[in-house]
């Protein structure tokens, strides 16, 4: 049969059919990919690290091997970005760090080993923010990622590069992980699916490990796709996912919140919550409202946890280099002594900075005794949110308090991502899913306020129209990666991101 066009710009589910029946020709798939990338590459700035010739050679021999009637994986020929901080061999782990720069991976890590087995072709890296630690995809090696709908705006972060690379249709996969939303939060900014498994499924993939000596929560390989049933087949490409789709059953009960935290939400937020609800119980699903508090104490919980050592991983990634005004700003803050806490919270509150105050009381260097508390309190939150959604399957909920943030503005707005921080928390399987876009009138509904980062969410909010907004799914205890996928293509299923007319 001759081969006919490449669907790069469709799903991998379709590349994988049109490249394994011989309608389509891996390399033709890869060039289309590589024509997009170029053509959006000085707008968009996401794939940083590009390996043309070994991936025309990959799919070169994907084509032979189909030729010959051989296996050719479950992602025949479907083009894959990878984020910058997962090693593929012959490219570079910078984290986005000019001291690191130099230094070249050897080998691939374990999860880039796995899609590249299942017949994937690995095109290159993906851009970051710097050292990951703002939702915000910049950095003084490769530049600034642009959000591909509006520049003044960000894809989110930190897999932010490969975030607006699936978004832009450069690719129909990426490789991205989750330590603090870092998946959902970009899948949510960009329009995009996103699944973030539990820690025994995947565990971190074989990505660099910035924070070595935080072990009570660990960052989390998944992926990122345009459509839910990419995500599945990602998963099962690599030995999970549809297995336990097959045998488990289809979601009777899902629990719902709109709050989004200390950053209250912005209206198409909570109204993209209750279309995903409405459309689940349109499908014959009971829904059932319980309270968010619980969320945004589990933000705090975590954020305490993740900066009890006062910022030193961190702060060691950047031997002979000066972190970035941002990741400078919040190291300060880590590194902050406890016994000046209160008085610098006094001080802000003073000044009408109330949310700043809020995390300098919360966060912080911890001595044991102090770390082993948090960790006894996010064990007694874990029961009480298994006794909240009893019964229930999933929950619904905000992934962020905004739509994609202006460009600039991550390290005052890093509470805007607290509805994720829950299941990072307690390690529980979640996802992403697009349900709508912000309308016009959505755009001015806070008041106006003292506190800088009340202020700076209402910058957010102005000029959002036509931005993507999507919805989080949590698996509840007991349940697995099967019921997020179901929850979210349920969703789905029933209309995506459409503009709003009010």
């Amino acid at each position: 049969m001759t081969p006919r066009g490449a669907p790069s710009a469709g799903s991998a589910a379709d590349i994988v059919r049109a490249v394994t029946a011989g309608r389509s020709l891996a390399v033709q798939v890869l060039q289309e990919c590589l024509r997009r990338h170029a053509d959006l590459a000085p707008r968009i700035n996401g794939l940083v690290q590009l390996r043309r010739r070994e991936a025309e050679a990959e799919a070169a021999a994907i084509d032979a091997a189909i030729a010959k009637d051989a296996p050719a994986g479950l992602l025949a020929g479907v083009p894959v970005s990878v984020k910058e901080c997962f090693a593929v061999r012959g490219l570079s782990t910078t984290l986005g760090i000019p001291s690191r720069r130099q230094l070249i991976d050897s080998d691939d890590a374990e999860i880039v080993r796995r899609v590249r087995a299942a017949g994937a072709v690995v095109i290159g890296k993906a851009n970051v923010p710097q050292a990951m630690y703002l939702h915000e995809t910049d950095n003084p090696v490769w530049g600034l990622t642009r959000h591909p709908l509006d520049a003044s705006r960000g894809p989110g972060g930190s897999s932010g590069g490969d975030a607006a690379l699936v978004a832009a249709g450069v690719v129909p996969l990426a490789i991205g992980n989750d330590l603090a939303g870092s998946l959902r939060q970009p899948a949510h900014a960009c329009g995009i699916a996103t699944i973030m498994p539990r820690t025994a499924i995947l565990g971190d993939g074989g990505g660099f490990n910035t924070m070595p000596h935080l072990v009570a929560v660990r960052a989390r390989a998944g992926f990122l796709a345009r459509t839910v049933n990419d995500l599945d087949l990602a998963l099962a490409a690599i030995g999970v996912g549809r297995a336990e789709s097959a045998g488990s059953a289809e979601p009777r009960r899902v629990a719902w919140w709109d709050e989004a935290g200390p950053i209250p939400a912005s209206p198409a937020v909570r109204r993209a919550v209750s279309d995903a609800v409405g459309r689940l119980a349109a499908r014959g699903v009971e829904v059932v409202r319980v309270p968010g508090e619980m969320a945004s104490e589990a933000a705090w919980l975590l954020l305490g946890i993740v900066a009890a050592d006062g910022g030193d991983d961190v702060r060691r990634l950047f031997a002979g280099s000066r972190p970035m005004r941002g990741v400078r700003h919040l190291l300060a803050i880590a590194r902050l002594p406890r016994r000046w806490r209160p008085l610098v919270a006094a001080l802000l509150r003073l000044t009408g900075r109330w949310s700043e105050a809020e995390g300098v009381l919360r966060t912080g260097r911890r001595t044991p005794a102090e770390l082993a508390t948090l960790i006894t309190a996010r064990d007694a939150l874990a029961t009480r949110f298994g006794a909240a959604v009893a019964g229930c399957d999933a929950v619904v909920c905000p992934v962020s308090a905004l739509p994609a943030l202006r460009q600039g503005s991550a390290s005052r707005l890093v509470l805007a991502a607290a509805p994720c921080l829950l299941a990072n928390l307690l390690d529980l399987p979640a996802g992403a899913v697009p349900v709508t876009t912000v309308g016009p009138a959505e755009q001015g509904c806070r008041p106006w306020s003292l506190d800088p980062v009340v202020r700076a969410a209402a910058a957010t909010d102005r000029g959002s129209a036509g931005l993507p907004v999507g919805v989080q799914v949590i698996a509840c205890p007991g349940r697995n990666e099967a019921t997020v996928l179901h929850v979210m293509r349920l969703i789905e299923a029933m209309g995506g991101p459409q503009p709003t007319t009010s």
